[in-house]
């Protein structure tokens, strides 16, 4: 008898469910074998869809194709249950065995949530959603499932010996040194293995719909060589330029040759430090593919914060590359994440979701995305989040402008990274002119030993000096009267003058005092759409090519990557990492002496709903009083090695309550629901008073509570479309 598990949609032809779970294991244990897992990813995949093996879903399957005006109810028919439940019975009852109870768990978890997310090992209300799966819901043919399954897909001898195989797999994974406690190695293998068993299914199924056997295999070896040998020619021409002997490009390209010379050590986590205008995309990007050439490796990915950089950063490798069908972006403006389109329980799904869904898997060989997505592949809920996570694996990561991963994210970024390090083999480079102090928190980042890419950063830092930091905030207070009243003073000296303030508001009311004025004025503010925003940075940048007076007032807005550089920069008091990036839009290509960025204490922004801004702003003038008292106190500089790595463990250390992604709705730490120990697991606790007994199960932490709370940005607003220059009819 054949049971089945898809109809082509084409020509109606019937895979198997023995085709689809041999086929699917065979894929899961290809990507369980980059980290060493390979039968327990495809123990998720042989029994993901055990389900099938009954009449009842085959009767289903008949009717939704036979009757596709009227089909049946979708998801009335449970098929993910069962690979779950036959796990829990075989190795998860009488007396706990640690290998086979957590085996149990962790892919039984996979395979009973393969059609929505990771549930729950338990939950606020000291319940176990896992366990009401696995042990109570109604499965009327799960007999007669598990007796096709050992008739059609491997005999229960054969299993028993592959399970075997896969709990040694699990102790050795448990048993590797690792920068946190086991609960973390669990969290992040489940999500590994799901993450194997989304993609194979997928996979498997899309190339099934396609009526092909297999994907077809590139050699991303000789393409990261030829890659690396087109980016040689281009840095080669540069050398050939009139002005490639100058001081300042002669040390890009000793920093360029440092980067290539590194890319031979092993992979780990490592930092590029290179200042604002040392060529820090093209140095990157020499050490990734020389590294992942070197190393096998299958992506590199460049992590950006924001979509300006990410758009100009990938014209700039498409430029010089020339092969757009190998680049892939992936942010808000290229790719609606928006709606999790998925297979529901009845395994039915139209050809354009299959496709869709089976391509979304970051499998490119140079993928260009943000740090929201990127920490949502590792806790936002949704499978087409979490399906990118093991090509994460065997991959060069370069973190752009890492200072910004946001303050309620740190433990979890880096919890991210050090299984990316440990367990994933791949390399993750840190790049940024103002390093964040990540390995000096609770959750640490296992950052290598002399991890500096940049040899003698001090001198380099000196070398690239375009300005000068101006201390107008530890003696005075500005508001905004007496700061037209200092813009106009200096209007008389430059022509150009950038004002970055902290809050929109105060922008905005600084930009309306000046009504009338000769010299062109702009104002740049979130609260413009981005054509518009986009519309004021041409002109902008046309006055400044000209050398016309311009006056520009903006939010922080400005500093995340615009490519501009005006003669003067005014800013508000803020944190070391702003107060640097402000520092890059002045004198930004050097073509003038040192200029001035001046520093003032602005009295009418009201910082209590953006407490960072708060902090970082106190810290900062801690530091600016010292240098005050000492011009040798932190290097000597505000923007030094010295004072950037005393900022960041005093903001991270004011802040330590906030870098655990703290749920005020739960009143938990998302670290708590995802990685604590029973021990101290309130839910745990909790659970253990309620019912007077344990938890059977050895993982008690919330994957799934934790995924629906997870928003890397918090962000309330409502995105709308605004009609913008064009008539809206």
């Amino acid at each position: 008898m054949v049971f089945i598990a898809h109809i082509r949609e084409s020509d109606k032809q019937i895979q198997s469910v023995e085709e689809h779970l041999l086929g699917v294991k065979a894929l899961a244990e290809t990507i369980g074998d980059k980290i060493g897992v390979k039968h327990i990813a495809g123990l998720a995949g042989m029994l993901h869809d055990m389900g099938k093996f009954t009449h009842q879903f085959k009767n289903y399957i008949i009717e939704a194709v036979q009757n596709p005006e009227n089909p049946p109810k979708r998801g009335s028919v449970d098929h993910s249950t069962s690979g779950g439940r036959l796990l829990y019975q075989k190795y998860h009852t009488g007396v706990p065995s640690r290998g086979g109870w957590i085996l149990a768990e962790v892919v039984g978890n996979a395979v009973i949530s393969h059609h929505s997310y990771l549930h729950d090992f338990l939950n606020s209300d000291q319940e176990s959603p896992y366990l009401r799966r696995v042990e109570e819901r109604e499965l009327p043919e799960y007999e007669r499932s598990m007796e096709n399954f050992f008739t059609y897909v491997i005999c229960e001898e054969k299993f028993q010996q592959y399970v075997s195989r896969a709990v040694e797999e699990l102790e050795e994974f448990l048993s590797k040194p690792f920068a946190a406690n086991g609960e973390s190695k669990l969290m992040l293998l489940t999500k590994y293995i799901f993450s194997a068993l989304i993609d194979a299914d997928r996979t498997n199924t899309r190339l099934f719909e396609e009526n092909r056997s297999e994907e077809p295999e590139q050699c991303r070896k000789d393409l990261f060589e030829t890659y690396y040998k087109k980016l040689m020619d281009k840095i080669r021409a540069f050398q050939e330029e009139s002005d490639a002997d100058t001081p300042i490009n002669i040390l890009r390209r000793k920093m360029s040759d440092e980067c290539d010379k590194f890319a031979e050590k092993p992979s780990g986590i490592y930092t590029l430090s290179i200042p604002t205008g040392g060529g820090k995309t093209l140095a990157s990007l020499r050490y990734a593919l020389k590294h992942a050439s070197r190393e096998g490796k299958k992506h590199v990915i460049y992590v950006v914060p924001f979509t300006t950089i990410i758009e100009q950063n990938a014209a700039e490798v498409r430029n010089i590359l020339k092969d757009d069908g190998n680049i892939l972006e992936h942010h808000s403006n290229v790719i609606d994440d928006e709606q999790d389109d998925d297979e529901d329980q009845s395994g039915m799904i139209n050809t354009r979701q299959k496709l869709k869904l089976a391509k979304d898997n970051w499998d490119s060989p140079i993928i260009f995305t943000t740090m929201v997505q990127f920490l949502n592949v590792f806790y936002a809920r949704g499978s087409r989040n979490i399906r990118r996570l093991h090509n994460l694996c065997e991959s060069v990561i370069i973190f752009d402008e890492v200072q910004k991963v946001p303050v309620s994210c740190v433990s979890l970024f880096n919890h991210a990274l050090n299984f990316l390090k440990t367990y994933g083999r791949s390399s993750l480079i840190l790049c940024t002119a103002t390093q964040p102090a990540l390995s000096r928190v609770k959750h640490q980042l296992d950052i290598n030993p002399d991890a500096e890419i940049i040899q003698d950063l001090s001198q380099v830092i000196d070398a690239f000096k375009r300005v000068e930091i101006v201390d107008k905030a530890t003696d005075e207070l500005f508001d905004n009267e007496k700061l037209t009243q200092f813009i106009r003073e200096k209007l008389d000296e430059v022509q150009s003058i950038l004002v970055v303030l902290n809050t929109k508001t105060v922008v905005k009311n600084l930009y309306c005092e000046w009504e009338s004025s000769e010299v062109p004025l702009y104002h740049l503010s979130t609260s413009m759409c981005a054509s518009h925003r986009n519309t004021i940075l041409k002109k902008v940048r046309n006055h400044l090519k000209h050398g016309e007076k311009v006056v520009c007032f903006s939010t922080q807005l400005i500093e995340a990557g615009v490519d501009v550089s005006f003669d003067c920069v005014i800013r508000s008091l803020a944190g070391l990492d702003s107060i640097a990036q402000a520092a890059g839009r002045c004198n930004r290509h050097g073509k003038r002496e040192i200029q001035q960025v001046y520093v003032i204490d602005h009295v009418e922004e009201n910082l209590d709903h953006l407490p960072e801004i708060k902090v970082g702003k106190k810290i900062s003038k801690k530091i600016l009083i010292d240098l005050k008292a000492n011009p040798k106190h932190h290097g000597g500089n505000l923007l030094s090695v010295r004072a950037m790595d005393r900022y960041f463990q005093e903001f991270y250390g004011d802040l330590d309550k906030s870098l655990n992604y703290f749920i005020p709705k739960l009143k938990k730490e998302m670290t708590e629901l995802l990685m604590s120990d029973k021990t101290i697991n309130s839910y745990y606790l909790a659970y253990k008073d309620r019912w007077k007994k344990h938890l059977p199960l050895y993982i008690a932490n919330s994957y799934r509570t934790a995924a629906d709370y997870f928003q890397v940005i918090h962000d309330h607003t409502t995105a709308v479309i605004v009609p913008y220059e064009e008539p809206f009819l």
